[in-house]
């Protein structure tokens, strides 16, 4: 009896434990598929290799029970979804991300607040500019996305010191620091943010929510961190918020993105861009394979494999 297929993005000696019932094939977005798609029950998405290689296999694979994407958001997968095998389930790659993202969100916060961006172009022509500037210690915080990345912000801010922060998420519920709200308690919190943590994920109900009627409603020399998905601002919008000096920006992902070269967002003042970075560092590789050796040996068992996000 011919065994299943898995379609693995990292070579299969190099992560310890699979379950054997398999045959384990290694694709990373090559041009030639190494075997026949058919045979795939479980397929892990090459990470970082872009929508038209994500889901290019899919459209053969009329026996995959399981897609798997490295990434926290799945909006470049999603829309393959009502074409795959009825059941065939798609999960997200919660709690690889985590600490990353949320360690770049506050790198960026804290780099924007604090100057640093101007501080190294200052170094580069040999200026010593001191100076005063704001701190996140006695500031008030909102994490738009408090999910899994929203709460891992939410613990490494405490330390810093935040006269409060304040969440907010699909729905409403409790949490031992306090509850999170839902969207439609944003035009009363964004007022009192003097940091606005967007984590987001991209759907239909979140594209663009950053539109001109919220930036409108933050503050005077507020910030926004975007470490979610380029689509959820409107670049517009922010681009006249930044020109005309009242707020700032950091921002690991753009829309357009890759921003092309001579993008006005590029020269905005008071805007701080990193090429959308929050994932790929050392802590990826080995959360990676736990995460997939993991939801192998569910589906080898029979059991359902966790963080489900979609269902053909």
């Amino acid at each position: 009896m011919e065994r299943t297929d898995v379609w693995l993005p990292i070579r299969p000696e190099e992560i310890d434990g699979l379950p054997a019932p398999f045959r384990y094939v290694h694709w990373d977005g090559a041009e030639e598929f190494p075997a026949d798609p058919t045979r795939c029950a479980f397929y892990v998405v090459p990470y970082l290799k872009g929508q038209a290689v994500a889901v290019r296999p899919l459209a053969h694979m009329s026996n995959v029970r399981v897609v798997q994407t490295l990434t926290a958001g799945v909006d470049h997968v999603e829309p393959a979804v009502p074409k795959l095998p009825p059941g065939t389930l798609l999960c997200n790659a919660r709690g690889v991300h985590d600490a990353s993202t949320a360690e770049l969100a506050l790198t960026l916060a804290l780099a924007s607040l604090r100057g640093v961006p101007e501080f190294v172009r200052a170094q580069d022509a040999g200026r010593w500019e001191p100076g005063f500037r704001p701190a996140l210690a006695d500031r008030t915080a909102l994490i738009v996305g408090h999910g899994a990345i929203g709460a891992a912000i939410e613990e490494r801010l405490l330390p810093f010191e935040p006269e409060a922060v304040h969440r907010v998420a699909r729905t409403a519920r409790d949490t031992p620091r306090g509850p999170v709200h839902t969207l439609a308690d944003l035009p009363g919190l964004l007022p009192e943010a003097d940091v606005v943590f967007v984590v987001t994920p991209l759907t239909e109900a979140t594209r663009r929510l950053v539109d001109a009627d919220f930036l409108a409603r933050m503050k005077d020399g507020a910030l926004l961190v975007n470490v979610s998905r380029g689509a959820v601002v409107d670049t517009a919008a922010l681009l006249a918020e930044l020109e005309s000096g009242r707020l700032r920006a950091a921002l690991d992902v753009t829309d357009p993105e890759p921003l092309p070269e001579g993008h006005p967002l590029w020269s905005a003042p008071g805007v701080l861009i990193t090429p959308h970075v929050g994932g790929p560092t050392t802590a990826f590789l080995p959360r990676a394979k736990r995460l997939i050796r993991s939801q192998l040996r569910l589906f080898a068992a029979g059991r359902p494999p966790e963080n489900v996000v979609a269902t053909a």
